[in-house]
This record gives structure tokens, C-alpha cells and sequence, in this order.
């Protein structure tokens, strides 16, 4: 993608996945590898997979981003290449977003090597006694992404979304961690490439990562608060730079047990288009056996009742998918929902952008 503001990057990042790269666990990396404005990414620390290229063992495509097994071998390399890290980005996404004491550890060692360290988890790494002191004595800074405003700063829903003119189109899906957040960048960037503006509203801690600038982290809101936060995120990016096309990332689902997710996205935003992402292949709501994921018309109607807006595309996951079985995958979408489907990771978004852009000029 060809979207990088002149403030960014912030510096050059190797992203910590210990353990969890190629897992559900691992998007907030996953995200990192693929797609960010806001760093240079270097490398990936996850020694599973210690020696591959990280976008070969995601996509099945070169990214030049190499994958090493420890924080200490991935510093030394950046060092020999002439571009020495200045921070350590926390890839994982854990349940509940804890620091496992693994990844505690690992943060002290890039500390003492003087890496600023970015974190998007639940447990706040500033609040840690120890690990605050170490960036205090080594100069660096520690961001935790999702520590939401104080609640002076927080907006209350007011219906100034009336106001946005711009296209809003959300991206919910049928699942947590299903590829939400890159098929809304791929949107974004889908619609520059046509010619038209458009702003993606980021809703969890990798958007932010990646340099969304307008946005908030959901889940670490007080819930009063949530619908005002959208509708003022949507608000400002329409005020501040007037896109044509705003993009809202979805969070969770409507029907995961433990991540019910999209109601105030589509109360608080009031999407005049959805695009729903599926994994096909998957049975089970992620990380909870025995709870089957409703199926793809059940949830499509679900949305189109609550929102009152139409469902237009499905995108397709590929996880547990073969790349030559996703055109079928998206047919039997098709033929199961009437709607058009596509896998963007491997057919793009043009297709997507053309059925999203009834009515713009571009």
C-alpha cells in the first residue's frame, strides 16, 4: 500500500510475536507485516519460524522481512544492515490482552538494549514497576496503545454524524480475528487508487499501529462511551480532511460469545454500506470449541435487520483454505448469499471498490 503521511515512520520496529506468528494470536503482527505507515518494519521475532520470510509464511509472498528466533539476533542483524531498531512492537493479541511472562521477559531485554517499546495489550507495560524503570534509566519510551483518554476527554453520542457527507462503508465479520482491519485498509487504498479520498476509522490497537489517524481501542472504552467515540472519530475525519469515502473496522462479531462486537459500529457510525468478512473454512468461533459459527445468511440478516443497511459484499479469509480452492470458496458464497465475494489478499480490491462506489465520481 502506497498511503504514508510525511510525519511517519516513527522509527525502525521489530515486531515481537513469540510463539504466535501465523496464529489468530499473531494479528496484531500479522497486521505489522503486511501493511504500516507509522514504522519501518525490520523483522519479525518469532523462532517457530526463525529463518523464513515473514510475508512467505503469511501470504506465500516475499515481503523482506525476515523472521529470527530471539529480540537479540533480530537487533544484531538490523545493526549489520545499517539500519540499527528503535523500537520493539508487541505483535501479540492474547486473550483478555495479557502479557505473558515470556513476553515480560523479552521486553526487558529490548529495553536494555535501548529500544523504545510499543504495546497494544490490556496490561499496561508502563504500569510495570520494573520495566518502567529500565526505560527511565536506558532513555526510551514506552506507548500503551490501548490506554483509553481519561473520561473528561471521552464523547457521549450527540447525532453530529448526521452531518458526515462521505460514503461510510463498515467492515464487519461473521468471526474475532478474521481479517476485518486488512480488508479495510485494502478498501481505503482501493479507493485512492480510483481517485476518490478516503480515511479509515481504526477501532482496535493495531489500526494504530499502523498509523490510522482517526480512531479509538473499542474494547478498552467504558461503554457509555463507545457509540460517542465512533460517531466522533467518524466526525473528525470527515471535519478535518473531507474524505469522499470513510471505512469503519469492525470489531469481533454479533454472535462470538466472547467478542460480540459490530452493534455500535452500525448504530453509532450508520454505515450506508457493509462489507461482511468470512473465513469459509472455519467451524467454531475462534478459540472457543463447541460454539459453531452461525452460518453466512444467519448473520447477514442479523446485520441487515439491526443496521437497516444492505450487506453489498462478502470477503474471504483463506485460512485452512488452499489458494487454488478460494475461487470456489467465493462461488459458493455467491450462490449461497446472491452476493459478489473475493478474497483481497489474492484477487485485490478493485473488484470490491467498483461494487462499494455506485454513486462517486472517480
Amino acid at each position: 500500500m502506497n498511503l504514508k503521511p510525511a510525519n511517519m515512520p516513527d522509527g525502525n520496529a521489530i515486531v515481537y510475536c513469540q510463539g504466535a506468528f501465523n496464529t489468530t494470536y499473531g494479528k496484531t503482527a500479522h497486521g505489522l507485516v503486511r501493511f504500516t505507515r507509522r514504522y519501518r518494519v525490520l523483522s519479525v521475532v518469532d523462532e517457530m519460524y526463525a529463518g523464513k520470510d515473514a510475508g512467505m509464511v503469511l501470504d506465500g509472498r516475499e515481503s523482506d522481512i525476515p523472521v529470527f528466533s530471539s529480540i537479540g539476533r533480530a537487533v544484531a542483524m538490523a545493526d549489520e544492515n545499517g539500519t540499527p531498531a528503535t523500537h520493539l512492537v508487541v505483535g501479540l493479541a492474547t486473550d483478555g490482552g495479557v502479557l505473558t511472562q515470556t513476553a515480560r521477559k523479552d521486553i526487558a531485554i529490548a529495553l536494555e538494549r535501548g529500544l523504545n517499546v510499543d504495546c497494544g495489550l490490556h496490561q499496561f507495560v508502563g504500569e510495570d514497576a520494573e520495566l518502567a524503570a529500565i526505560a527511565q534509566r536506558k532513555g526510551v519510551a514506552i506507548r500503551d496503545v490501548r490506554k483509553p483518554p481519561d473520561r473528561s476527554a471521552l464523547h457521549f453520542f450527540s447525532g453530529k454524524i448526521e452531518e458526515v457527507t462521505a460514503l461510510k462503508i463498515a467492515v464487519l465479520g461473521t468471526d474475532s480475528a478474521v481479517g476485518k482491519r486488512t480488508t479495510a485498509w485494502k478498501i481505503v487504498d482501493g479507493f485512492m487508487q480510483r481517485g476518490n479520498t478516503a480515511e479509515l476509522i481504526g477501532t482496535g490497537q493495531t489500526a494504530w499501529l499502523q498509523g490510522a489517524g482517526y480512531g479509538i481501542c473499542m474494547d478498552s472504552l467504558v461503554n457509555d462511551f463507545v457509540a460517542g467515540e465512533i460517531e466522533h472519530a467518524v466526525w473528525s475525519a470527515w471535519k478535518d480532511l473531507k474524505p469522499e469515502v470513510i471505512v469503519v473496522e469492525g470489531q469481533g462479531s454479533l454472535m462470538n460469545p466472547a467478542y460480540p462486537g459490530g452493534f455500535e459500529i452500525m448504530a453509532a457510525a450508520r454505515p450506508d454500506r457493509i462489507v461482511l468478512q468470512h473465513a469459509p473454512a472455519r467451524k467454531e468461533y475462534d478459540g472457543f470449541p463447541g460454539y459453531p459459527i452461525h452460518d453466512l445468511a444467519r448473520q447477514i440478516q442479523a446485520i441487515e435487520l439491526l443496521s437497516s443497511k444492505p450487506v453489498v459484499a462478502v470477503t474471504v479469509n483463506h485460512e485452512g483454505i488452499t489458494p487454488d480452492q478460494v475461487p470456489e470458496a467465493c462461488a459458493a458464497i455467491t450462490r449461497e448469499t446472491g452476493l459478489p465475494a473475493w478474497d483481497v489478499l489474492f484477487d485485490g480490491a478493485s473488484g470490491l471498490v467498483e461494487t462499494l462506489s455506485c454513486g462517486l465520481t472517480g
